[in-house]
């Protein structure tokens, strides 16, 4: 019974207000979770032995590098649903999650950039990781600029999650690039089968950064999908109802 009543939060009716309450504790956790993982990064982590203090964007980089691969397949996932099933919201929260990823993914060429200056003498180079990294913003603004240029949103719709479910095989490659190809770029210091190789100070900024990137996703996505919803459904009694 109760999963069935989980089901009804699918109804754009019952989601819209639903995310309005979720949406500030979201955004609140992101905010004490970045305020922690920046004091632990930026004052409390020791200085590396290799690479001096430069070494501190990491933990915005790869924060920054997870979230835009793993809202990658978050969106592919319900733009598969959306298109397989016809769910309206699926789609919409696809929709919704794409900025927040493209956002993400330029963060991570971004602050790639910087780091990788001091510590390999060049902005940029065409690395396997970086290389595929460029892809994945690529795709995300493909996949924006594809469902703003068709008119319909079904027909919109259907062509981002053709796009969104064929560019998950480039999640993949990013991640597996420092294994099959002799690349400049370090190999994971985080790892699911290994212990870390940094210290745990360096890990808990990062994890806490990783948190922080999370809840701010989630806070983001939350209220872009209601503003999807109030555009999509303004014609329908409900959204009449909750805007007046």
């Amino acid at each position: 019974m109760k999963p069935l009543r989980a089901f009804r939060y699918a109804a754009p009716a019952t989601f819209y207000p639903l995310a309005g309450r979720l949406q500030p504790w979201f955004a609140a956790l992101a905010v004490a979770f970045a305020a922690g993982g920046l004091w632990i990064g930026f004052f409390v982590a020791p200085t590396d032995a290799q690479q001096g203090e430069g070494y501190r964007i990491i933990f915005v980089h790869v924060a920054a590098s997870w979230m835009a691969m793993f809202l990658y397949c978050v969106m592919a996932f319900w733009a598969a649903i959306g298109l397989a099933f016809h769910v309206r919201l699926s789609s919409m929260m696809a929709s919704a999650i794409a900025p927040t990823g493209a956002m993400f993914a330029l963060l991570s060429l971004v602050t790639g950039s910087l780091w990788g200056k001091p510590m390999w003498g060049a902005w940029w180079v065409w690395d396997a990781r970086l290389t595929s990294s460029l892809v994945l913003f690529m795709l995300y603004v493909g996949f924006m600029a594809l469902q703003a240029a068709i008119e319909d949103p079904r027909r919109a719709d259907k062509a981002g999650a053709i796009l969104a479910i064929v560019g998950v095989v480039n999640v993949p490659i990013i991640y597996f690039s420092v294994r099959w190809w002799n690349t400049l770029h370090q190999g994971a210091s985080v790892s699911l089968t290994k212990s870390p190789t940094m210290a745990q100070t360096m890990l808990w900024g990062m994890l806490l950064m990783a948190l922080a990137f999370w809840m701010y996703a989630i806070a983001a996505v939350l209220a872009r999908v209601r503003n999807i919803l109030l555009e999509r459904e303004g014609h329908t009694e409900w959204v009449q109802h909750a805007v007046a």
